[in-house]
């Protein structure tokens, strides 16, 4: 097992995947951000949102964006919508997954 390098705890479970930062080869660079997984349907990929306030000057408030990311999904992490993950970015795995998960903050309540 590889240290991704920026202080995660790794996962107690080992995997076979080559985009795994853990097991595999793939290199973890660039920003690092935490969200709530919303779906796993897709196979090895998830998606996060993740919410964030957004100043309006005119009306002299906040108010609540979201966007959503998807991350590569190592078989390792066991990830379920509801968790509260940290992901961060790596090379381009596919045409829009720019991001891999590294570790699972909160379990699902």
């Amino acid at each position: 097992m590889r240290e991704v390098g920026i202080g995660a705890k790794p996962p107690e479970k080992s995997c076979e995947d080559p985009n795994c930062p853990y097991h595999g080869t793939l290199r973890v660079r660039g920003k690092i951000l935490e969200g709530t997984v919303v779906s796993t349907k897709m196979s090895g990929t998830v998606t996060v949102e993740r919410g964030h306030l957004h100043y309006v000057r005119k009306y002299m408030r906040y108010e609540r964006r979201r966007s959503k990311i998807l991350a590569h999904n190592p078989p390792c992490l066991e990830l379920k919508e509801g968790d509260r993950v940290r992901i961060v970015e790596c090379r381009p795995v596919s045409k829009e997954v720019s991001f891999v998960a590294i570790e699972k903050i909160l379990p699902a309540a």
